[in-house]
């Protein structure tokens, strides 16, 4: 029984140090694990922005806190990490969530040669960005995410977590939708 439980809460609780969407006072708190090479990790994550701004529109800003945190499945996504390390270096200079729309929306192309060129579609400054991108704190804030995520009973990316407890619901807009208004009460 224990077990059981002990895989189905998140054991590292959000934070100031976890990139944050909202606040985390919000009466709902949605934690995503992803993987930028990952088509579902996508298809959730867009799901998730429209949610997003539905529950913003209908409770206000408060409502809703969304938090990302890496899963890069390196086995199956040779390209997930490094992906991940651009979103890091990107967020260096204030840009992470801008870079991680346009990694999830441009996921069939993360070599090297895109992710430079989706760092200056962002206006960011390049030499900076490159110099960023292979830093040994982006890697081991990547591991840190990925060993949290495992602790918790995390395998594969997806996975959500709604206020601490993992969502087992199917990977569908009103399933998803029911489950974070209701986690709310």
């Amino acid at each position: 029984m224990n077990d059981d439980r002990s895989h189905s809460s998140l054991l590292v609780p959000p934070s100031t140090q976890d990139w944050i969407q909202g606040v985390l006072s919000a009466k709902v708190v949605l934690v995503m694990y992803g993987d930028y090479q990952c088509s579902r990790s996508a298809d959730v994550y867009k799901m998730i922005k429209a949610i997003e701004r539905e529950l913003n529109t209908c409770f206000g800003e408060d409502y809703l806190c969304f938090i990302f945190r890496h899963f890069p499945q390196a086995q199956i996504h040779p390209q997930a990490q490094r992906a991940a390390q651009a979103a890091q270096a990107a967020a260096v200079q204030g840009q992470f969530w801008l870079m991680n729309d346009t990694l999830f929306a441009h996921q069939q192309r993360l070599e090297n040669g895109y992710l430079v060129e989706y760092a200056n579609n962002l206006g960011l400054d390049i030499p900076q960005f490159l110099k960023d991108l292979p830093k040994q704190v982006h890697i081991d804030r990547i591991h840190e995410d990925i060993e949290g995520g495992c602790k918790s009973g995390v395998t594969a990316a997806p996975a959500l977590f709604i206020n601490n407890i993992r969502y087992t619901g199917r990977w569908k807009m009103a399933e998803l939708m029911a489950a974070i208004v209701a986690a709310s009460y």
